[in-house]
């Protein structure tokens, strides 16, 4: 659709965010279109959840395997309730505490999510991002947008725009350049679907820390 005529790039400032690039960048992905844009850790494809076609490019553009569900981000915790069946208790301990943040849930999926964009696990990983730019995309979108890392499958995932495949950059509609991100460890991903809560992923966020909280205490950074 929009990638035939190249993607088109927005220059912007997290710390003094124009609005209308906001609303330019959330009017494509509305119209079916996929865009890169930056997080709290790396640069990340987003379509519009709710979109199928769109959703699909993201697995064409990645060359992802279309068993392997794609994560959302959210732009509060509103949004995340909208996609999500139920809001486990653990779920509720940890999102008060790391979100906004490098956290991303697993939590049972609503139905009315595609099947497609879960690959039909009936669960979803979610996660509010602490990156205002995605946030405000996340909203001007309705709440939620996709958020897989801006990489071929099996590639790295970009923490500056040089860092981005230039066959996957061609392949979008655009791209929410924010300079180069803090990169690292990706979002800690925790299954909180199941009992006892399980650290599926690593990532910025410790285990142990994890841990504390969901036994009712506070994790060694905040203390």
């Amino acid at each position: 659709m929009f990638a035939e005529a190249g993607a088109k790039i927005f220059r912007i400032d997290s710390a003094q965010i124009r609005r209308h690039q906001i609303r330019e960048a959330a009017a494509i992905l509305r119209s079916g279109g996929v865009v890169i844009y930056p997080t709290e850790t790396f640069y990340a494809l987003g379509a519009v959840p709710v979109i199928s076609k769109a959703v699909e490019r993201i697995y064409e553009i990645k060359g992802r395997d279309t068993a392997k569900a794609l994560p959302l981000i959210a732009s509060d915790l509103q949004a995340v309730f909208g996609a999500a069946a139920q809001w486990p208790d653990p779920a509720d301990r940890l999102a008060r505490i790391f979100w906004p943040g490098p956290l991303s849930l697993i939590i049972p999926a609503s139905t009315s999510l595609s099947s497609a964009l879960h690959a039909a696990t009936g669960k979803i990983a979610v996660r509010v991002s602490s990156h205002p730019v995605a946030r405000l995309l996340a909203r001007a979108c309705g709440g939620l947008i996709v958020s897989t890392s801006a990489n071929m499958a099996g590639g790295k995932a970009p923490r500056s725009p040089g860092g981005i495949d230039a066959g996957l950059l061609a392949a979008v509609d655009a791209l929410l350049d924010g300079g180069n991100l803090p990169g690292g460890f990706p979002s800690t991903i925790v299954d909180v679907s199941v009992y006892p809560a399980v650290v599926t992923r690593g990532g910025k966020i410790g285990p142990k820390e994890i841990l504390r909280v969901l036994a009712g205490m506070r994790p060694d950074r905040l203390e």
